[in-house]
């Protein structure tokens, strides 16, 4: 069963600056392209940082601000006065640069997004090589799968050959990214990780449990489960 990864809805054609790059270029290339960032390379294009609009803004908040207030203390002010009196891209922009990984899944990039508050990620390679940029829109672009998509994964891959449900057992409809399983499988076990595996298939928004079970094994599955962890603590 195959994840959509970074590589699947990254743009690929992404526009990119040097350290030397002036301000006033920075602005009318955000401008003229309509984006919101834009990451700044060597020329290996390695990534070294990114300049977004809020890196560009602080120089419109300060205007007109007596010189005396960029005594202030707290690193972050400090850090907006530089970034307001600086005029190349290599002193706007915000570095390290948080990345991601081609092969990364997109929940991975999604909690990337989150945790670091970013609204796009510069793609990187091995090398820290630029490949690509994903934003939080891309992100999204998962869940425009077809139904009919979503449910030939789910019969084809999470039934079929990875549980081996012979056909015709579980009847699986899916409206709007909704999957509903109904129908009657051996065990509780299978019941599980039909319903866990289901919604991991790329574009699902929720799984509507509607499924039976012969064969309650949930005692024996928590057992098995508690056996494997005390074994991996030991």
């Amino acid at each position: 069963m195959r994840t959509w990864q970074v590589q699947d809805v990254m743009t690929v054609d992404v526009l990119t600056v040097d350290e030397d790059t002036g301000y006033r270029t920075v602005v009318d290339l955000l401008t003229a392209r309509h984006v919101t960032a834009v990451p700044v390379v060597d020329d290996a294009r390695r990534v070294l940082g990114v300049v977004s609009q809020a890196d560009l803004l602080h120089k419109v908040e300060r205007l007109g601000q007596p010189h005396e207030r960029r005594i202030l203390p707290g690193r972050r002010t400090r850090t907006a006065w530089a970034k307001a009196a600086a005029t190349l891209a290599g002193d706007l922009m915000t570095a390290p640069a948080v990345t991601v990984s081609p092969g990364a899944t997109l929940a991975q990039a999604a909690r990337t997004m989150d945790r670091r508050g970013v609204k796009r990620l510069p793609v990187v390679d091995d090398l820290g090589r630029l490949v690509g940029i994903v934003t939080r829109g891309d992100l999204l672009r998962v869940h425009l799968r077809p139904d009919a998509d979503i449910r030939r994964d789910v019969v084809t891959d999470v039934l079929r050959r990875v549980l081996g449900v012979p056909d015709g057992t579980v009847d699986v409809t899916v409206h709007g990214g909704v999957v509903t399983l109904t129908g009657q499988l051996d065990r509780w076990s299978t019941v599980h990780l039909a319903l866990r595996l289901s919604a991991q298939v790329s574009g699902v928004v929720e799984v509507v449990d509607a499924l039976g079970y012969a064969v309650d094994d949930a005692p024996l599955a928590a057992l098995r489960a508690g056996g494997v962890t005390r074994a991996g603590v030991a």
